[in-house]
Formats: structure tokens, C-alpha cells, sequence
């Protein structure tokens, strides 16, 4: 989870592939309406997130069902996202919060091509942002260093469970 530019679908699908289950990204389940919205630069509300989510939520928990397991990168920026997420899906879930710098995500996505979310989003995202509390079941992990450590420390933590 995390805003636009944080590496969600890169970090999303090294997971999927390295405990072999299959890695949804969120953006395949946007409606159109959402897609064009946020290509025109307008920022998604609620009204427009929760199909979106629970459309995910439902994917998730049938492919998790089908083959033990499943990895999706998505926003997930509040809270009640989180909970709606995990509602949905109705098995245990953990969040990793991909967690960096607004100069880091600002490069990431000006250096993207051929991606319907433009950079001028990016402070909508995250002024939405609501960091997990502790009493979430999410970890922080931080994106301004090098990919494989990352995702090492993003396997130990799905090896082990939540601290």
C-alpha cells in the first residue's frame, strides 16, 4: 500500500512471484469513469473509491480461496479503506505501508511513462495518506534504499506475521 509512485505493482509483483501466488494491481480495477478522472488530474473521492475497492477486495478473496494466497499492491490510503480491504476478503491480511519521501515518489512518477496518474496527484495522495496505527495489522517499510533489501525485510515480515 502507499501512494502513487511508491512501487506498489514493482515491489507487489516480485512478492507474488517469490511465495508463487498471484499479484493483483488495484489499477486493473478501477472503473473507466475513475481511470478518466484521475487522467484529466482530478483526485478520486470516497464516492468513487468504494466500488473500486470492494471490486479488489472481492478479487483478492477469490483468488487467495483458489490458490492460498494472493498479493495486490493498492493505495489503500485510509483507514476505513484498510478495514473495507480486509472486510471484503474476509481472511487475514497484512498491509505494508511502502513508505518514502515526497521528493523519492515526485521522481518515480515523473520518470513513468504511459501511466494514466499524472504527478499533480501526487499531493492529493498524500494529504489523504492515513499511516497505519499501531493497532493495524500493517508494517512501514521504507522505499529510499535499494530494491532487494526491501524486499527481503517485506518477505521476513510475511514469513513471520505482524511483530
Amino acid at each position: 500500500m502507499g501512494p502513487c509512485g511508491c512501487g506498489k505493482s514493482t515491489v507487489g509483483a516480485a512478492l507474488g512471484a517469490r511465495f508463487g501466488v498471484p499479484f493483483l494491481d488495484a489499477d486493473d480495477y478501477h472503473p473507466p469513469a475513475n481511470v478518466a478522472k484521475m487522467s484529466q488530474g482530478i483526485p478520486l473521492d470516497d464516492d468513487d473509491r468504494w466500488p473500486w475497492l470492494t471490486a479488489l477486495g472481492e478479487a483478492m478473496r477469490d483468488r487467495a480461496e483458489d490458490t492460498g494466497g494472493v498479493i495486490a499492491g493498492c493505495s489503500a490510503l485510509k483507514r476505513s479503506y484498510r478495514e473495507h480491504i480486509a472486510r471484503t476478503i474476509g481472511l487475514p491480511v497484512v498491509f505494508l505501508l511502502l513508505d518514502g519521501s515526497r521528493e523519492t515518489l515526485w521522481a518515480r512518477m515523473t520518470a513513468r511513462k504511459d501511466h494514466y496518474m499524472p504527478p499533480s496527484l501526487l499531493d492529493s495522495q498524500l494529504a489523504a495518506l492515513e499511516r497505519p496505527a499501531a493497532d493495524e495489522p500493517a508494517v512501514i517499510l521504507s522505499i529510499e534504499g535499494e530494491l532487494a533489501p526491501l524486499l527481503d525485510e517485506a518477505t521476513a515480515v510475511l514469513e513471520s506475521g505482524l511483530p
